[in-house]
């Protein structure tokens, strides 16, 4: 009786789980916490702006198996719309399909080099 509590207590641990995507996932870093300030200085909190329509920045954390335009690290332009909120081990991310993808900025360094052109 007493293995019959301990397994259904609200207490219980979580184990860390590895997350694999499927298809054309993209998992996206939000770097804003959804404040703004206005141009005169005023901090307009993110619960007083309406829903946005204006395309935001985010850091690509994971992409799936099908996804060809971005690469882990890259920041990707979106439509906050099409996003979908989701928590992995405790942090709050946005999941997104590849077609939803706007742009993509790819930091340059020695191992992002461009490709040669012919």
């Amino acid at each position: 009786m007493a293995r019959a509590a301990a397994a259904s207590s609200p207490r219980r641990r979580r184990r860390k789980e590895r997350v694999t995507l499927t298809g054309d996932r993209i998992v996206l870093s939000l770097s804003e916490d959804g404040e703004r300030k206005s141009r005169g200085g005023l901090l307009i909190p993110a619960t007083a702006t309406p829903a946005p329509k204006r395309c935001i920045w985010a850091d690509v954390v994971m992409v799936g198996p099908d996804v060809r335009s971005a690469k882990v690290g890259d920041r990707i332009l979106f439509l906050p719309q099409a996003g979908l909120e989701v928590e992995i081990d405790g942090e709050d991310y946005v999941l997104i399909r590849e077609r939803d993808v706007q742009a993509v900025a790819t930091p340059e360094g020695p191992d992002r080099a461009p490709g040669q052109y012919l």
